[in-house]
């Protein structure tokens, strides 16, 4: 799909959420940790045009708990680790592991489960290869040394993709504001009210996928990290280029959760099995409190290699923590209660997500404006702000909005193994 299309794609039949109930026996506020259009909101804060903080995104209707969660179960007890096949070029897409497919519960219905992962309901995909890992700083490189290829973030931002995103009538920023340039995590020196994600994070001119933090930064050392800074259309380029494809939102879930039915974790129901940490998250224990960036998080706030924790059931990496993972479908805030209502409990087949988007948790965009989905969660998700490195968890974000926190990985329809 051309970017021209992506941009002019209206939304239409789109219609208020319904059902989300407002969060009870809430015992720890984590409102959500990944801002939505902040580009534009950054952008069109330098004119006055949007206010910034914690009701441009409704953060306070995110909040969890970590209440009743059920006894430990862990990826690798017997009788649940599948067997991991691991394509070697010959047999099965290099780099990649088969993901058998099944019928599996999609979502969640838990105490720590946000509104938009509601109700789990029965789905059912093919099986498919996936990226062992995301696809990592080398890979990319490799892709824009033969396509020369410019990223999102490396281009002036176009008016029409922030113009979507906007309230009627918002006027377009000045000249001087159309920098090229993404989201970057900056951090803060103290302890803040958690309702203002403008406090953590900055618009960057300068920043990239090879400059994720901006000028003066490099991911000189980091050939194994996630490659980052990239948007959902940078995504499908190198897709295209590579001959895969996004996951859908069911293929990455059923492959996040690594054969195990509605664990909290993709290892599992304990947190730290065996006081073992599972995924590159913002742990307080380790970095402090956030967002603040102190002498306790020695520097380690940020990706990490690819691999650096164990895999899930199916041989797969890091779906969890690290980087959000862009997938293939629309958002929708409601698309899983519409679902499940249509299918009335028979198991849906190979769903590709919504034909539109509607994220009315924004309201400082139009509830319509377009979303793709993200899911995993990042190295910024922590028990104060964030709970979103489960499988269930999901997000909509501006698809032209890269930040230093979002990355991808692919999967491929190479037949499926022998045997």
């Amino acid at each position: 799909m051309s970017s021209k299309r992506h941009r002019n794609k209206q939304q239409k039949g789109a219609t208020p959420s319904q059902g989300a109930a407002a969060p009870g026996n809430m015992s720890t506020p984590a409102p959500a940790a990944q801002p939505q259009s902040t580009r534009r909101t950054l952008l069109l804060a330098s004119i006055g045009a949007v206010a910034v903080g914690g009701a441009a995104y409704g953060g306070a209707t995110w909040w969890q708990s970590r209440q009743a969660q059920p006894a430990p179960r862990v990826a690798g007890a017997k009788g649940d680790r599948p067997i991991v096949v691991s394509g070697d070029g010959i047999r099965g897409p290099k780099g990649m592991v088969w993901v058998p497919g099944g019928v599996f519960q999609m979502g969640s219905d838990s105490k720590m489960a946000q509104p938009n992962e509601k109700p789990a309901h029965p789905v059912q995909v093919q099986g498919f290869w996936m990226d062992r890992a995301h696809v990592t700083n080398a890979q990319f490189r490799e892709f824009v040394n033969a396509t020369h290829y410019v990223t999102t973030a490396e281009r002036k931002p176009d008016w029409e993709t922030i113009r979507v995103q906007s309230p009627p009538g918002t006027p377009m920023p000045p000249e001087g504001a159309m920098v090229a340039g993404a989201m970057v995590f900056v951090g803060t020196d103290k302890p803040v009210n958690l309702n203002d994600w403008s406090q953590w994070w900055q618009y960057m001119p300068g920043a990239n996928w090879k400059a994720p933090q901006g000028p003066g930064s490099s991911i000189e050392g980091k050939d194994d990290h996630p490659v980052v800074q990239v948007s959902y259309e940078d995504a499908l380029a190198y897709a295209k280029w590579a001959n895969k494809r996004l996951p859908t939102e069911a293929e990455w879930e059923f492959a996040a959760r690594g054969g195990l039915e509605q664990a909290t974790y993709a290892w599992g129901d304990d947190y730290q099995p065996n006081g073992q940490p599972m995924a590159n998250i913002w742990d307080r224990t380790a970095k402090g409190r956030f967002p603040v960036v102190s002498a306790k998080a020695g520097g380690a706030i940020g990706t990490q290699p690819v691999g650096t924790f164990l895999p899930n059931g199916y041989g797969l990496v890091d779906m969890t923590g690290n980087a959000w993972q862009w997938v293939a479908d629309w958002y929708r805030s409601d698309y899983f209660q519409l679902q499940s209502r249509a299918q009335g409990g028979k198991p849906i087949d190979n769903p590709t997500g919504p034909q539109d988007s509607w994220d009315p948790e924004d309201a400082s965009a139009p509830p319509a404006a377009p979303r793709r989905v993200t899911r995993g969660g990042s190295f910024l998700c922590n028990e104060d702000y964030c709970l979103s490195y489960r499988p269930s968890a999901r997000r909509g974000n501006d698809p032209f909005n890269p930040m230093s926190h979002i990355g991808f990985r692919l999967v491929s329809d190479a037949p499926r193994p022998a045997s």
